[in-house]
């Protein structure tokens, strides 16, 4: 099964908001560790997927796809998604 670039986008923004939800139910799990540890963490898993997802996003469209539309929505998905959850870790703790 051979996926566009653009559907490999919008799969790691999935990806990204399963990873958030497991955070926040194993919230109680990470209570032991710092706050640098808690940081590292959610941005491997809540913003690099999302910075990838934004990259397949561009090499879909610049390798011309048939659905571009669907990497533009990669793109704008996981850009939101990344920006926010950097802005939610820059404040925390």
């Amino acid at each position: 099964m051979n996926l566009s670039l653009g559907v490999k986008s919008i799969l790691l923004f999935v990806l990204s908001i399963v990873f958030l939800v497991l955070l926040t139910l194993f919230e109680t799990a990470l209570v032991g560790l710092t706050i640098t540890t808690e940081r590292i963490i959610s941005l491997l898993l809540l913003v690099l997927p999302g910075i990838v997802g934004v990259v397949y996003g561009f090499l879909g469209i610049v390798r011309k796809e048939s659905k571009v539309w669907v990497a533009y929505l990669g793109i704008l998905l996981n850009a939101l998604f990344a920006l926010f959850q950097l802005l939610v870790i820059s404040f925390a703790g």
